[in-house]
């Protein structure tokens, strides 16, 4: 298959800079709105909940976990509300969460994040089907 010259299947180096355009240093800043952070940090802390702190499947599931961002001047400051499963090591479990939402977060979107801070909504135990009530 045969490619003219500057087709996009070319590959030959950066694309050229889009005439009239200022350089991108130039052009201004990327805002993130929060509430668009604050999704991404809930979808973070989600997908760090099923593999750091899996809820047991026969208790309903857990409740989706809760995100609200603050950004300020490059960074930002995350609070998360979820679920985790009882018995656990609890402050072990939720200092590797906060860390996963973290890195997630600074990757995904370019800030840096100040500070992480858990809240843990309940405590979700096993049902244990020879532990029922006394009839």
């Amino acid at each position: 298959m045969k490619t003219r010259p500057g087709s996009p299947g070319e590959g030959s180096g950066p694309p050229a800079p889009a005439a009239g355009l200022p350089p991108p240093a130039e052009r201004g800043a990327t805002v993130i709105p929060d509430r668009v952070v604050a999704r991404i940090a809930a979808q973070a802390a989600r997908a760090a909940q099923s593999r750091r702190a899996a809820v047991p499947p026969d208790r309903g599931g857990p409740a989706a976990p809760r995100a609200s961002a603050a950004v300020r001047t490059g960074s930002v400051r995350l609070h998360l509300t979820m679920d985790l499963p009882y018995p656990t090591d609890i402050p072990r479990v939720c200092e590797r969460i906060q860390r996963d939402v973290a890195e997630r977060v600074a990757q995904l979107t370019g800030l840096r994040v100040g500070e992480v801070l858990l809240t843990v909504r309940r405590l979700v135990t096993a049902t244990d089907s020879s532990r029922g009530r006394v009839r």
